[in-house]
């Protein structure tokens, strides 16, 4: 009775993903012990023998593994609770169904298991012929079938129970009025525990009131199986916040809270350090406001913790996890010792390889990158120096804001610190990462400035519009300060990327990757859009500038309190990078900021930022080699070394250079984008003012070189003119109408970051678009197939090939 008695706290493996592996569980089997935890629910939704394939037993091998893992969690005084999901296709009327359903469950028994959970969650309420036959309602067969399956394994102390109606929004018609859950009250046997999430799937809070009218139906304390952390739903959000919304009083009336966090083990060090604190808070009897439950104070102690184990050397995946020296007690700090070499790599939603059928004897995720791609990286690593911020205040006068000296790459730029190597992450910076990362309801203080700040900015960019003489000095200086704090903080997102790559701890980097990745490209796309928005968005008296008015939200608030309803949060997806997303001027295109992290995390630092006349021979030399490497010869063929860079760079350059920006890494430019607005009006000032210079920079009688031939073809200045004019020419008036902008794109090939690309690519159609442009177009050569892919990939459609140009060429075009 003094078992049953007993309040469960602690983990549940429920979620649909890859699996963690063995050793992850044993470490989390240690983390649990040293923070007073007590249950530990196996469950994962892809283990093919829990799930899909829940009849077969396991084989020897697969026993074996169990029986360690069971050993391995009553060794640390937990409760191991094996679960199973019959609930997709069993025939609740058939006797060989039951048969295999009691078969697979006495397996797990002899093997040590004295806790057992029966899951009908996420399933169809239909039943079959037979089984309507059978049952007077689904939740009846669902009580059957579970009632003899609890007699048959002995009545154990702990038996869960999920129903099908596992929290408020999925009761028909109500909580109180479900048939469902009054069957199950009144049929299922009393000492079987009915699991349940709140309010929602994943509740913001759990109430008293709430708790009492499912304890009413139920005629039992429910246990929560509590989804705060979990973040399968959405590939582009994780939470690494504290646990909050349930205060230590509901124990009193739960059976117990399992907490079902994210899919990435590494990303649960806080919420579960943060969940132990809650439950021996719940234990104490003084009214100590030491001994009180506090969020903010349980994430400073858990942070504390975490920052010896994120500076610790542990290898992917935890392999061959050694001693009890591995977790630190809450009150102190303890060691832990080295892993042995073994990589491994990130969860990315599109790149998961194929789970194995019984996922228990993985130790570790496919493997990674090689020895001496590390090696490599190690090496530059040794080189590599962060940017130069793009902050507006801080331009000498007479400049653009964002615009540091042009240089060649390899030269030292100046403001840059080391980056990469085997570093240690700060705690602004784990700070840093947590707000960014907090809870499916709530940013965290770090998140909400970046939020509130992008949202000041954007809705008062007429203060410093290219058009606008009415704003008051201070205004413009406030706005200039402001933007100047946002770039400052996408600036310390880009080294918050950079020291997780180069960190000790290669555990967490595998698992954090993919969202620090995702959430520092975001920035630098949101980074380059307030640069360019000084001096160069139209003012709101222009008719054009209407993306303003989109759809927005910032800090504690959400899009669902902003509809009025409370909404699950998967109805807003993406998390921190999401709502930054939303708020710029193409938010609504998903396809340009979802795509998967790259195979080798890299701490290469990136910047974008509006291009500034210093840059033009950087560019000039850039294009210039990237022809060269393309048609072949030596750079001195070419008899004039502009040649290159007029064709292709100079028009945008000098007629609308506010549509063009450029890309750095660590050596200097290594990419560009350049923008039209409006291709009619720009074609129309290339002849009266591009073509003239054209003719007065090149002698009549000169040797110049064809972009689409060999180096070193001679051209008159007859024919190079001809062609700077046929690089103008002509589109069909059924193009322009929906595509009215072009643009185009440059990278050095060592660039193999495509995202970069993109994020770059971004930066434009994020320009474009604020000033009023509905679609964009780029010509691309035939050969050229690479970046056909490319385009194609960010919703780039083909719209005709070479009809209205004198060259062969593909006209892509996409609207925005």
């Amino acid at each position: 009775m003094e078992e049953k008695k007993q309040f469960l706290c602690g983990v549940v493996e429920g979620f649909y993903g890859r699996p963690w592996s063995m050793d992850q569980r044993k470490v989390l089997f240690q983390w649990m012990q040293h923070w007073g935890l007590n249950t530990y629910l196996y469950g994962p939704k892809d283990d093919l023998k829990h799930r899909l394939l829940w009849r077969e037993v396991y084989s020897p091998e697969e026993e074996g593994q169990l029986r360690t893992l069971i050993v391995e969690a009553q060794s640390r005084g937990l409760r191991f609770v094996y679960a199973l999901s019959p609930g997709q296709d069993i025939v609740f009327s058939s006797s060989c169904d039951l048969t295999l359903l009691k078969r697979k469950l006495r397996q797990v028994s002899d093997l040590g298991c004295q806790a057992f959970a029966i899951l009908f969650d996420d399933i169809d309420h239909s039943m079959c012929q037979a089984d309507s036959e059978a049952f007077t309602s689904f939740a009846h067969a669902q009580v059957t079938v579970t009632n003899e399956i609890y007699r048959f394994l002995g009545e154990p102390p702990v038996f869960l129970f999920c129903p099908t109606e596992y929290c408020g929004s999925l009761c028909s018609p109500s909580v109180s009025k479900s048939p469902y859950l009054q069957t199950v009250g009144e049929d299922l046997l009393p000492n079987i525990t009915v699991i349940w999430t709140g309010s929602k799937v994943i509740s913001r809070k759990l109430s008293l009131e709430s708790l009492a009218e499912v304890e009413s139906v139920l005629q039992r304390p429910p246990l929560i199986w509590d989804n705060l952390h979990a973040n399968d739903y959405d590939s582009r959000r994780l939470f690494l916040g504290p646990f909050k919304g349930r205060e230590p009083q509901l124990r009193n009336h739960l059976r117990g809270l399992l907490l079902n966090p994210n899919c990435e083990f590494e990303a649960n060090y806080i919420p579960l350090h943060t969940l132990g604190s809650w439950h021996r808070a719940g234990k104490e009897d003084t009214k100590d406001e030491e001994c009180e439950y506090c969020p903010d104070r349980a994430l400073s102690a858990a942070l504390k913790d975490w920052m010896e184990e994120l500076n610790q050397p542990l290898q992917a995946g935890r392999q061959n996890t050694r001693t009890d020296q591995r977790a630190s007690v809450p009150t102190s700090h303890s060691k832990t010792p080295d892993r042995s070499d073994c990589p491994s790599t990130f969860r990315g939603t599109s790149t998961v390889a194929k789970l194995p059928v019984f996922p228990l004897n993985s130790s570790s995720p496919p493997s990674s990158p090689t020895k001496v791609s590390g090696e490599r990286e190690g090496r530059e690593g040794e080189k590599r120096k962060s940017y130069q911020s793009c902050q507006p205040i801080q331009q000498p006068p007479g400049t653009k804001p964002g615009a540091p000296a042009a240089g060649g790459r390899g030269q030292k730029a100046q403001g840059r610190g080391l980056c990469g190597g085997k570093g240690l992450l700060s705690e602004s910076q784990v700070r840093l990462l947590v707000g960014l990362h907090y809870l499916p309801h709530e940013h965290g203080p770090s998140a909400q400035k970046l939020l509130q700040d992008l949202t000041w900015l954007k809705t008062n960019c007429q203060l410093v519009s290219t058009n606008s003489k009415k704003a008051a000095p201070q205004k413009v200086d406030e706005w200039r300060g402001r933007a100047s704090r946002f770039l400052s903080l996408c600036e310390d997102i880009a080294q918050l990327h950079c020291s997780v790559v180069g960190g000790n701890n290669r555990a967490v980097l595998y698992d954090l990757y993919p969202y620090v990745w995702d959430l520092r490209n975001t920035a630098l796309v949101a980074k380059a859009f307030i640069c360019w928005l000084d001096g160069r968005v139209l003012s709101d008296s222009s008719a054009l500038g209407s993306w303003r008015n989109c759809f927005q939200w910032c800090g504690k608030t959400t899009g669902a309190d902003l509809l009025g309803v409370e909404s699950e949060p998967w109805a807003f997806k993406g998390g921190v990078s999401g709502e930054v997303q939303m708020l710029l001027p193409v938010g609504s295109s998903s396809e340009l900021f979802t795509h998967p992290p790259p195979l080798f995390p890299t701490s290469r630092l990136y910047n974008i930022r509006p291009y500034h006349s210093k840059d033009k021979v950087e560019l000039y030399r850039m294009v210039r080699q990237l022809h060269l490497r393309t048609q072949g010869g030596p750079e001195s063929s070419a008899a004039h070394p502009d040649v290159i860079g007029d064709r292709c760079l100079g028009p945008c350059l000098a007629l609308c250079p506010e549509y063009s920006f450029i890309l750095e890494d660590e050596l200097g430019v290594c990419g560009c984008v350049l923008g039209i607005l409006d291709v009619r009006s720009f074609a129309k000032r290339c002849q009266a003012s591009w073509i003239p210079a054209m003719r007065d920079k090149y002698p009549p009688k000169m040797n110049g070189t064809h972009p689409n031939t060999q180096v070193g073809f001679t051209l008159s200045q007859e024919d190079l003119i001809q062609l700077m004019e046929e690089d103008q020419g002509e589109y069909p008036d059924s193009l322009l109408y929906h595509f009215p902008s072009q643009l185009r794109l440059d990278a050095l090939p060592e660039l193999v970051d495509i995202s970069i690309s993109r994020t770059l690519l971004t930066a434009l159609l994020t320009a474009l678009k604020a000033n009023g442009s509905q679609g964009v177009f780029c010509e691309v050569q035939p050969t050229d197939r690479q970046r056909l892919e490319f385009l194609t990939k960010l919703g780039f459609l083909e719209i005709l090939r070479g009809e209205a140009r004198s060259r062969e060429g593909v006209v892509l075009g996409r609207l925005l």
